[in-house]
């Protein structure tokens, strides 16, 4: 009987079960889904519970949930965003300040500098959901810190995803700088395409398959060749030396515009269900024991994620014509790490780059990243100080 427990079947049908229902406990209780799940996954992981094992068919299924994850963040992503000359300098600096603090913070705590190079790349990244949802929950979406945060978190998520493949050509190869640039010409040059040819050629050909679709009544033939498509990008990307989910987020903002509403319904339920999975299994890769041996570098890691994004964003925000209170409300909502960061670490604990350590510790800095920003965005657009216009 106990080795039921072990099968493959068994472990799939466990995790979904605990996805699924963590996803509505964290709805029904007002809580992040991401600190949720995660918290969930180590619940039942092998520090804890022991009722899950990471395996690489549940590897297989993250990495599935990561690509959806990513798409779905890409269609909620508008194109004009990524080329606003006020979100791109926010950006900038938001990813060099930080990429600068966690290599340093690494590599004062004694680890290796490709740890420590990781660990600076998992800094850079922001969390787009986090933030955007907290700011419709207010209303104050239309408000010019918050279209500066929503703007620069799209470019910064950009740049971050650019960082983590120059960190992997780095890390894995020949230490070259011509690799380096080959691999950011390939990113943007990759980019611009993806986003050109999915705004001016594949989205009205989908619009035009869509009517024949439904004139033929198959529907959801429409859903399936834009998930094909999606598909498609990651591939070519993985082709080309970048990361699959690089793909799939250029994929995303090329069919952003597509206004179809089951496909962006259909997209959303499947990204519901894989980015479950995929913050469960990352709770069940966490090593309490490793995290508790490194809790002085989590504190310490915590703290300069918090500050260089701060410092990183208020002061262009400054520059680029917000008021102080806006300018503070800027860097603190650039402050949540969340998706990328996680992936980040993922990346680098599945390819042997990186220890559970450190591991560990990028995890715990997103969850409390996450945690703390929401707390002070509401303080601070509540404040009489706050003004409504730049």
């Amino acid at each position: 009987m106990l080795d039921v427990f072990q099968t493959i079947e068994f472990q799939i049908s466990l995790l979904l079960f605990i996805a699924l229902v963590g996803y509505f406990l964290a709805i029904r209780f007002g809580q992040s889904i991401v600190i949720g799940e995660i918290l969930v996954g180590i619940l039942v992981g092998p520090s804890v519970l022991g009722l899950i094992t990471y395996t690489e068919f549940i590897e297989q299924l993250a990495t599935m949930g990561a690509i959806f994850l990513l798409f779905v963040v890409g269609l909620q992503t508008k194109f004009k965003e990524i080329f606003n000359a006020r979100s791109f300098v926010i950006a900038l600096l938001g990813v060099i300040v930080p990429w600068i603090g966690g290599f340093a913070i690494a590599n004062a705590f004694g680890y290796p500098v490709g740890e420590a190079v990781f660990v600076g790349t998992a800094l850079t990244a922001t969390s787009i959901a986090i933030t955007a949802q907290v700011l419709k929950e207010m209303g104050k979406l239309d408000t010019p810190a918050a279209k500066s945060i929503i703007g620069a978190a799209v470019v910064d998520d950009v740049l971050a995803l650019l960082a983590l493949s120059l960190t992997k050509e780095f890390l894995t190869s020949t230490i070259s700088l011509n690799n380096i640039a080959y691999t950011a010409a390939v990113a943007l040059v990759f980019l611009a395409i993806g986003i050109l040819l999915g705004t001016r050629l594949i989205n009205p050909q989908l619009e035009r398959f869509d009517k024949w679709a439904k004139k033929n009544k198959v529907e959801k033939a429409t859903f399936i060749a834009a998930i094909a498509i999606a598909f498609a990008y990651s591939l070519v990307a993985e082709v080309v030396g970048l990361s699959a989910i690089v793909g799939a987020f250029i994929a995303g903002v090329s069919l952003e515009s597509l206004k179809i509403k089951s496909y962006h319904e259909g997209s959303e339920y499947l990204e519901a269900i894989f980015a479950a999975i995929f913050f469960v299994s990352l709770g069940v890769l966490v090593n309490v024991q490793a995290a508790a041996t490194a809790g002085v570098f989590i504190i310490a890691l915590t703290a300069v994620a918090i500050l260089t994004k701060l410092v990183g964003c208020f002061v262009p925000a400054r520059l680029m014509g917000l008021n102080n209170s806006q300018s503070l409300i800027v860097g603190l909502g650039m402050v949540p790490r969340g998706e990328i960061a996680i992936i980040a670490a993922l990346f680098g604990l599945s390819n042997g780059l990186i220890g559970q350590p450190v591991y560990a510790a990028i995890l715990m800095m997103s969850l409390l990243t996450t945690i703390v920003t929401p707390i002070f965005i509401k303080q601070l657009f509540s404040g009489k100080a706050y003004l409504a216009k730049a």
